[in-house]
């Protein structure tokens, strides 16, 4: 039985039109929820927005590398991707720059992408010590199970730094690139406020991950809070799903035939143009995520509609560099390359730079070994570190197919790098081949494989053999840029993507009246005469739910007292489709929705707040209005501050 006390804020009650709220007199808000319904407004869903932007710029920002894309509003088949950068690597032809951004000892910045990794790699290594070189740390906001505004990172010498700040430094970079690009072709300094900012993120984040996103473009200075739509959050599949709708026959290679298209005329669609009710895969390979989507396409205008809600993991490419340093460790011990990396952090990096091109080179049926070059101080190092020669190591580690050339290289035969492969590429498999078994994801026309690691040849052939010729596999040239390219088209249009699929079940904790036997008796609440049952769970939406673009969810909320100036609800999820009770196993508190209602006092003698949220997007938004004098109130839901 719950005390007074441990009735919480979250204690909403609902089918109390008739008695007054109980929580009333308990100096509760007495949250009531008076019509739960699904509202879809026709005319706001389909109108397109008109906006005053005159550029659409889009951010790819990718655990391994990052780039940005733009398209005039007056042109929107004119992608222009962003300009070449200098000092590109051997063998890794892209637009895209390293996710690697340099901080100066006292944590300002000072330079990103291979800029950064140059001029960490050139620092003497004692000053290289006092030196901030962060990469790879998008994954952090997947892998953080309570992120915060506070979540840290830490830098290639294991200092600690705000993540938050390094977001935010990183998006100021490529946001003054970008208007620095636009301000010399329009030969005039460039606005930011002429630009709609998009960022991509992997579909299967959640919430606190996209919100976390937002906050660091607020602190870049991408938009400013007074003017959230001027940032779109993009999902990365849904941008690649975008754009290689528009996909003509000779932008892409069909796994099956292994040559671009041919037989049919170079303008025309994705095998002969996607046709009414088609369905398709996007298999989004990054270097940090795996994203699987499932759309339908609706014509005559294409839109598009998700029959299944995102699925994957982590399993991007740095899997593999993950596997390389295991292999490493079991070659020269675990505490050297501890050691190593923080005692010579430059070289590592340049370890992992000469691995990542031989990476590259990974192919089936290759049969000549790979060679690795180890930095000479690698060598240097090991010798002073353990008084023996890494010829040594390799000669007693009893890892086979690892040898030592005269040359200072490792030689790696290509089944020890295919074994590096291995488990990330078995864990992208299990996804799919979980995936095509659902009953939603039948008569599949067309897989489309993207993101950068879409290339690996082993990634291709292990797609192929699972599907074995159910769908046809197709790879955009560009596959690299599918992301950015798309992003930049959702931004001139965001509702081409009509129906989403909610990923997780939402919903808050409310009061019902106490039915015996229905109810359990733990549950039951006596107030005034009147038995409540807690803790009951008010389902807003439930996981892979569809929900149309603008569809909203509508609930009512009263204050306690008249003199209440903010009302605190506290937002509950699960990844079950259903929950009974906001108790049960599976379900836990992951954000709050508020509500301003100060300033807006009212004659009414009990004050209705009509809240709407929506789920259809690639955010969730709150708006709220006080029913009696129509004026809106300010709603907003957080995700962050846990």
């Amino acid at each position: 039985m719950m005390t007074e006390k441990e009735l919480g804020i979250d204690e909403i009650i609902t089918d109390a039109m008739a008695t007054p709220s109980p929580a009333k007199s308990m100096g509760d808000p007495g949250i009531t929820p008076l019509s739960p319904t699904h509202v879809l407004n026709d005319s706001e869903a389909n109108e397109p927005t008109r906006h005053p932007y005159v550029v659409v710029v889009a951010i790819d920002f990718g655990t391994t590398s990052s780039g940005y894309a733009y398209a005039f509003n007056k042109e929107p088949e004119c992608i222009h991707t962003m300009r070449r950068w200098e000092g590109g690597d051997p063998g890794v032809s892209n637009q895209k720059t390293p996710t690697t951004i340099l901080l100066t000892p006292d944590k300002k910045f000072h330079s990103f992408g291979y800029a950064a990794r140059d001029f960490y790699h050139d620092l003497d290594p004692t000053e290289s010590k006092q030196w901030l070189y962060l990469e790879k740390f998008k994954m952090k906001l997947h892998t953080t199970a309570n992120l915060s505004i506070d979540t840290d990172l830490h830098a290639a010498n294991g200092k600690r730094v705000k993540a938050l700040d390094i977001f935010a430094y990183a998006l100021a970079f490529f946001k003054e690139q970008a208007l620095k690009e636009l301000s010399d072709q329009a030969g005039a300094d460039f606005d930011n406020a002429d630009v709609r900012w998009v960022i991509t993120v992997p579909a299967i984040w959640k919430m606190p991950a996209k919100q976390f996103m937002r906050e660091a473009a607020y602190k870049a200075g991408l938009v400013s809070r007074d003017n959230p739509d001027q940032l779109i959050i993009a999902l990365e599949p849904e941008a690649a799903s975008i754009y290689c709708r528009k996909l003509r026959l000779h932008q892409m290679v069909d796994l099956g035939s292994k040559t671009a298209l041919n037989g049919y005329s170079p303008t025309e669609n994705v095998g002969g143009g996607m046709t009414q009710g088609d369905r398709y895969v996007v298999v989004d390979c990054g270097g940090g995520t795996v994203d699987l989507t499932v759309h339908q396409i609706r014509l005559p205008e294409g839109h598009l509609k998700e029959l299944y809600k995102a699925s994957g993991g982590p399993h991007g490419s740095i899997g593999i560099d993950y596997e390389f340093e295991k292999l490493l460790c079991k070659i020269f011990g675990q505490d050297f390359i501890d050691q190593f990396k923080i005692k010579r952090p430059a070289a590592w990096v340049d370890l992992m730079i000469a691995f990542e091109s031989r990476k590259r080179a990974a192919a089936p049926d290759r049969s000549n070994p790979l060679n690795i070059n180890l930095p000479f101080s690698f060598i240097d190092y090991y010798k002073k570190f353990r008084g023996h020669s890494v010829e040594h190591a390799l000669r007693k580690s009893n890892v086979d197919f690892v040898k030592w050339s005269s040359q200072g290289m490792l030689r790696m035969s290509p089944d020890a790098m295919n074994a590096l492969f291995k488990p990330t590429i078995d864990h992208i498999i299990q996804h799919l081949t979980e995936l095509f078994d659902r009953p939603e994801v039948t008569d599949i026309k067309f897989l489309f494989l993207v993101g950068g690691f879409a290339e690996s040849p082993l990634l291709q052939q292990a797609v192929q053999n699972m599907l074995q010729g159910r769908s046809r596999i197709i790879i955009p040239h560009d596959v690299g840029l599918t992301i950015l390219k798309g992003a930049v088209l959702f931004g001139l249009d965001p509702s081409i993507i009509k129906v989403r699929r909610s990923p997780l079940t939402y919903g808050v904790g409310v009061l019902n009246r106490f039915v015996e036997g229905k109810h359990p008796p733990e549950k039951m609440l006596v107030k005034d005469g009147m038995r409540w049952c807690t803790d009951v769970f008010d389902t807003f939406i439930s996981a892979d739910q569809s929900v149309a673009l603008g569809e909203t969810v509508k609930r009512s909320y009263t204050p306690a007292k008249p003199s209440q100036q903010v009302i605190v609800i506290h937002v509950y999820c699960s990844e079950k489709e259903s929950a009974i009770f906001i108790s049960d196993p599976g379900v836990r508190k992951c954000g709050t929705l508020k509500l301003d209602v100060s300033g807006t006092e009212s004659p009414a003698a009990r004050r209705e707040i009509q809240t709407l949220m929506q789920f259809g997007d690639t955010e969730i938004r709150a708006m709220a209005i006080d029913v009696a004098t129509s004026r809106s109130v300010k709603a907003s839901i957080d995700f962050l501050s846990q």
